[in-house]
């Protein structure tokens, strides 16, 4: 059985493994690694033969620790990247070309409703009842979107809010608070099987997951990098900061708030902490304007957007279908019951 693991910014890792009365009877790692000295590779080939075949990617990991000590130098891969490789090879983990990503377009809509159709549809995934999917989403309002575990009176001023009509919501995954007015961010979200991240701790799978939009960034000019932990970053700055959230069913909803033209004085009207943060970064005059992708493209926000469909499609393939009235009915039913209430939204105060 053969698997492979591309490391995000690294090399390729390939596993190719035999299994015998549900031991690992040969493993056979190979790819277009550096490993110094070459014996290494043998001794992680033979730590890892006679292990049973359901052995974690944790517990593999640790095996390929064990042999690897401070006189082995492993460049463009580590001991996680070949426990992934061998646990796809197994058939325990999957790869992006497992497969079929749909583009779910779900049209403009409220705050409230964009974090319900992000919880439907990663259940979805979770449950098998939809592929694993990219949503790019389109602003019916302003809103600011809070952490899960974010204290609203600390991260928003709700009298500026009122006064500039954003309306506050909370999501399902931690992380920092995102302003958003139509047309001034580019979010999207990636809904996956948790299948596709095994193997990978917590902080590895943000690069993972977004590896292809440093492909896709690339493509319109920007050379970007990812900034553990959540960060996407350019020589001239942050670019977009991502949050993840897993679901009990196994299923992964991670998404993206990349900042296209922000009006940083009206944000930091609105938001507490975005004044301490963004005076830091020397933004303390009127009229100025957070836009890495409008002032280091020169393209509309449509253009980049068509750019990450079309490199995204180009690497792991992607069909698009419109969010149906049955999903639609159910992220409402959702949005009333929990988003749109202060139960939820205060549930930090």
């Amino acid at each position: 059985m053969h698997g492979e693991y591309k490391v995000p910014g690294g090399k390729l890792v390939a596993a190719d493994v035999e299994v015998v009365d549900a031991k690992l009877a040969k493993v056979a790692i190979s790819g277009d690694f550096f490993l110094e000295p070459d014996e290494a590779l043998d001794s992680i080939n033979a730590i890892l033969t006679g292990l049973p075949a359901d052995t974690n990617a944790a517990a593999l990991t640790n095996a390929v620790e064990a042999v690897v000590g401070p006189d082995v130098t492993m460049v463009g891969f580590s001991p996680e990247s070949v426990a992934i490789a061998v646990r796809r090879a197994l058939g325990r983990a999957t790869s992006w070309h497992d497969h079929h990503f749909e583009l779910v377009n779900a049209g403009p809509q409220s705050p409230a409703m964009q974090m319900a159709i992000d919880e439907v549809l990663a259940r979805q995934v979770s449950t098998g009842r939809r592929n694993p999917s990219l949503r790019i989403w389109e602003w019916a309002s302003n809103a600011v979107i809070i952490g899960s575990f974010q204290s609203l009176r600390n991260e928003v001023d709700l009298e500026a809010a009122a006064r500039h009509d954003v309306t506050v919501v909370r999501r399902i995954s931690g992380g920092g608070a995102m302003f958003v007015e139509p047309g001034n961010t580019i979010t999207y979200s990636l809904y996956v099987p948790g299948s596709l991240v095994e193997g990978l701790s917590f902080q590895a799978s943000y690069a993972f997951l977004d590896d292809w939009v440093l492909g896709a960034l690339a493509d319109v000019g920007i050379t970007a990098k990812y900034v553990p932990l959540n960060d996407i970053a350019s020589p001239a700055g942050k670019i977009a900061g991502a949050a993840q959230k897993r679901l009990a069913g196994g299923g992964v909803l991670h998404h993206v708030t990349m900042a296209y033209d922000i009006d940083a004085d009206k944000m930091l009207d609105v938001l507490r902490i975005g004044r301490e943060k963004m005076s830091d970064k020397g933004i303390k005059s009127a009229n100025k304007r957070v836009d890495p992708l409008r002032s280091q493209t020169g393209l509309s926000r449509r253009a980049i957007i068509d750019a990450m469909i079309s490199h995204f499609d180009g690497r792991y393939g992607l069909t698009a279908v419109d969010l149906d009235a049955a999903t639609l009915d159910e992220a409402s039913a959702l949005a009333a019951e929990k988003f749109a209430t202060s139960e939820w939204t205060a549930r930090v105060p």
